[in-house]
């Protein structure tokens, strides 16, 4: 797939398909994670114990959900309504779960010193980006869970998660269905978004 294939075929895919998802497909894209400017992997039967937490913190999605509407965006009322009831759905049944883990090895994350403390959170998602346009191109569709509330310190207990180490997100990768639904992607107008010299 060309480069800018890839791009526009990026999308996210909440609704997955039991097709598996080969062990050398998973390497090249995780692979591609380490390509990105510097800087685990779960089978089905263990996905369960890691997203447990998000059962309990389904509360807080719905007033994420509120604040949307409020906001008055249709597009994106209707991709959290799609993505509200899926949040343990797609993590169960795609055919990976990965959890990109970084070292913080100087602020802790959430109390950083300065901009440059964010050095490792910021490499750690350059990655991330490379595996999601890695998936695209093998085909796979992605969805990844921020988590909220306690989620992060019950997950990395539940992974026995050495100290000093943060991460990203959860990051689902599988086949997607022949029904997947799809967010509607917003058009944007390029020559708006640059400005040269100054703002």
């Amino acid at each position: 797939m060309d480069f800018y294939e890839v791009l526009e075929k990026r999308r996210t895919y909440r609704d997955f398909s039991d097709r598996e998802v080969s062990d050398e497909i998973l390497k090249r894209v995780i692979g591609a994670a380490f390509k990105a400017p510097t800087n685990d992997h779960l089978r089905r039967e263990n996905i369960a114990k890691v997203i447990a937490p998000l059962a309990e913190n389904m509360a807080a999605f719905k007033e994420l959900v509120a604040e949307v509407d409020e906001s008055g965006d249709k597009d994106k009322m209707a991709m959290f309504a799609d993505a509200l009831p899926k949040q343990q759905k797609m993590l169960m049944q795609s055919s990976l779960l990965i959890i990109p883990f970084f070292r913080q090895q100087t602020q802790p994350l959430l109390k950083p010193a300065e901009q440059s403390s964010l050095n490792y959170f910021a490499s750690a998602w350059c990655a991330l980006e490379n595996m999601l346009l890695a998936a695209t191109a093998e085909g796979l569709g992605t969805v990844f869970h921020i988590p909220v509330s306690d989620e992060a310190e019950k997950i990395k207990q539940i992974v026995n998660t050495p100290e000093g180490y943060e991460f990203t997100c959860l990051l689902t990768i599988g086949y997607p269905t022949e029904n997947a639904f799809l967010p509607k992607q917003k058009e944007i107008h390029i020559e708006e978004r640059i400005h040269t010299d100054v703002w």
